[in-house]
């Protein structure tokens, strides 16, 4: 069998891999992109960003057109709603994804392998076809960006028809008039949400206190209290000690407090387990760690110097602008090139009803490195635009050094909050003053104007601090 030599091998063509490839052969190296699926994507397409986010419009329709319309027009699915039926768009936007994907590596110059791939040594991978062909590939470097799927507890009889796991929870064939889920991280919130916008009664159960913990604590309690709004609840530190199908009309979960939660079906998101089984990392000088994680230094390498994972197989945040910059810095390093700015200006997007998102330090982060802080807040109740969108309930929050001039974070919560926190992370990036929120002009109506004030508010707080100064001297 003749060996391939290439520069650089990647596993996994979901959002890290792709972006990996497409750093790789911008550089000039010759890159394959293995792929086991018939199409690139990863789960994010399949099963997981693309079909949810979908699902969220009609539901996030749902909930905001009775407040767009002042209360004038009443918006209700009633009963027995088929789910696909609220998903109609989901193949064709699924489609277009794929396509753009498939262009943009064509464009790249990526060789796209589909296969599965397995190691023989630590430069070489073997690649088996779905007809069952077999090539041998030669690497330089190898990164590795299998993904993920869900995690199913010993304790927890998932059965795909009453309890589901993320994979399986859009196919159900009727919207449920209750539904339990356990976990409270980005995708059990994610879903809770969603589905009780739709009017779903819903119940999260989670051993951690909040929801979505390692978000600023004022962005999960305004999720909470809109969660809660809907009629459904938040159940935190609590643990699940049974669950299980009646085998008649509902699925019950017993809490160590002694309440039983009962409800139509049940979905479990208590987390992720990394693709790697069928890698045979053994053959590379590679195994997991006591998580079933690849275990990397800072610039995503392995302990095998030429290897690199990234994505999911390394643990949290597993977030898919996470894995992409992940895959990005990885191939720079190999390379050698200028890595950019830090992880820590990676934002992050949790699409929950409302939706949060988050850059920079946490104010409790804040906090403990810098000591005291100075905090602006904009409510989008004060902005034109928050009334006239029928979206009050938000919030943009900056987070200052003690000076209010040096931004460490910014927080959203509410309308458009994954589009607006970019504007923080331009200026964060170009370590922008707070001032520059003041001075520079938005249009208007805008919820972009929430920067300038959440600007001013901290603005004011100086000069207060400042005048305070000046009458004690």
């Amino acid at each position: 069998m003749v060996t391939e030599h290439v520069d650089v091998a990647i596993i996994g063509g979901g959002p890290a891999g792709q972006l990996a490839a497409t750093t790789a052969t911008a550089a000039g190296q010759r890159t394959v992109l293995i792929e086991q699926e018939p199409h690139v994507g990863g789960e994010c397409v399949r099963r997981g960003t693309i079909p949810s986010k979908t699902l969220r419009e009609t539901a996030l329709a749902v909930s905001a057109f009775r407040a767009k319309s002042g209360g004038v027009v009443e918006v209700s699915l009633g009963t027995d709603v088929q789910l696909e039926s609220l998903m109609r768009r989901k193949t064709e936007v699924i489609d277009a994804h794929h396509a753009f994907i498939a262009d943009e590596l064509r464009i790249c110059g990526v060789e796209v392998w589909h296969g599965r791939a397995r190691f023989l040594s630590p430069h070489e991978l073997e690649v088996v076809s779905v007809a069952g062909g077999k090539r041998v590939l030669h690497a330089k470097v190898v990164l590795i960006a299998t993904g993920s799927r869900p995690r199913t507890p010993p304790d927890v009889p998932i059965d795909h028809e009453h309890l589901l796991d993320s994979d399986s929870i859009l196919s159900m064939a009727w919207l449920p008039r209750s539904l339990t889920v356990l976990g409270s991280g980005v995708i059990a919130s994610e879903y809770a949400s969603i589905f009780a916008a739709l009017g779903v009664t819903v119940t999260m159960i989670d051993r951690a206190a909040r929801p979505v913990a390692f978000l600023d604590e004022e962005l999960t309690s305004a999720f909470s209290a809109a969660f809660s709004a809907t009629g459904s609840r938040f159940v935190g530190g609590r643990k699940t000690l049974e669950v299980s199908w009646n085998g008649v009309d509902a699925v019950e979960t017993r809490l160590d407090d002694g309440e039983v939660v009962r409800s139509e079906k049940l979905l479990c998101a208590l987390g992720r387990v990394a693709n790697v089984e069928a890698l045979r990392l053994e053959a590379a000088g590679l195994s997991t760690n006591a998580r079933g994680l690849i275990a990397v230094d800072a610039n995503l390498r392995t302990p095998v110097e030429h290897i690199y994972a990234v994505g999911d197989v390394i643990g949290p945040p597993s977030l898919a602008s996470t894995s992409m910059e992940q895959g990005r810095r990885a191939i720079r390093h190999w390379l050698g090139l200028p890595i950019g700015p830090g992880p820590e200006l990676i934002p992050a997007g949790v699409y929950t009803i409302p939706e949060m998102s988050s850059v920079g330090l946490t104010e409790a982060q804040a906090r403990e490195q810098h000591g005291t802080v100075v905090l602006g807040r904009a409510r989008f109740d004060r902005l034109a635009r928050g009334q006239i969108s029928g979206a009050p309930n938000g919030l943009l929050k900056l987070v200052c050094d003690a000076s209010g001039k040096l931004l460490l974070g910014v927080h959203v919560v509410g309308e458009g909050a994954a589009e607006l926190v970019h504007l923080g992370q331009l200026a964060l990036s170009a370590r922008l003053p707070i001032d520059t929120f003041v001075d520079d002009i938005f249009n208007f109506p805008t919820m972009a104007e929430a920067y300038r004030v959440a600007a001013l508010d901290i603005v004011r707080q100086r000069t207060r601090r400042e005048t305070e100064r000046a009458s004690a001297a």
